[in-house]
């Protein structure tokens, strides 16, 4: 039913929503009668995204638990000499 469309027209169509969207958002900006509205609404937008984000991260470090502790460098070297040593011996 439905048919994969190929890179190029995925593109292609990428691009021109983009410049559209452009164009669109531009005379909402700057020519209509609604210009302040808009800029209200993409200043509200922008920093609800922003704070969703942090708000996301937030959650994120306060619900992961703290990965377990690495062997500390001291510990792996004192074992490594160890292992080397008694492989001297053999």
């Amino acid at each position: 039913m439905w048919t994969t469309m190929s890179d190029k027209t995925v593109g292609l169509l990428l691009l021109i929503g983009s410049v559209l969207g452009i164009l669109i958002y531009g005379w909402l900006v700057f020519l209509s009668p609604w210009s302040f509205l808009v800029l209200q609404i993409t200043a509200f937008a922008g920093i609800a995204l922003l704070l969703g984000i942090l708000a996301w991260i937030g959650y994120t470090l306060a619900s992961t638990p703290p990965p377990e502790p690495l062997p500390s460098l001291e510990q792996s070297e004192g074992q490594k000499t160890e292992a080397s040593q008694g492989e001297k011996k053999e």
